[in-house]
């Protein structure tokens, strides 16, 4: 299992450096320009929105390999559908929006960065990468799925002697 997880990774990085398969604008502005995806990157992205919105973190667990991982912002990694399903749970439902920064593909490993929002707020309130795979002639999954917030955190104020 580490072996596929490693290649997953070094595949990532050599289409990250490749521009046939990897995109990755220019920034310009404090908000990241969108760019667009392949149909079946796409598909993701719009699984992952309805998934979301339905209310019912199984749903958005489906989307992810049997043994992908959730690393979300200031708790510990989860990993396995089942687990996801609690680490989402309560969390899910909302008119969420994803869009991307930049993704690169080679073979069954992927990627795709992007930011978040909810309804129609404007720009991102956060940002998140999700890793992919797929078995030969199958759909892309969700390996691991990372997002944090844009909102700074507040420091602690000083304790008084």
């Amino acid at each position: 299992m580490r072996n596929s997880t490693a290649i997953a990774v070094i595949l990532c990085l050599a289409a990250a450096t490749s521009p046939a398969v990897a995109q990755a604008p220019s920034v310009s502005d404090s908000q990241m320009p969108s760019v667009s995806l392949p149909a079946d990157l796409d598909r993701v992205l719009r699984d992952y929105e309805r998934a979301w919105k339905s209310g019912d973190a199984s749903n958005v667990a489906a989307l992810f390999s049997a043994d992908g991982f959730v690393l979300q912002n200031g708790r510990a990694p989860v990993r396995g559908r089942d687990a996801i399903v609690k680490a989402y749970g309560g969390q899910t439902g909302g008119d969420l929006r994803l869009r991307a920064f930049g993704f690169g593909v080679a073979d069954t490993a992927g990627y795709i960065i992007g930011g978040y929002t909810y309804g129609d707020a404007k720009g991102d309130m956060g940002k998140w990468t999700l890793t992919l795979r797929r078995p030969r002639g199958g759909k892309w999954e969700i390996y691991s799925d990372m997002d944090n917030s844009n909102q700074q955190r507040r420091q602690a104020a000083p304790s008084s002697p």
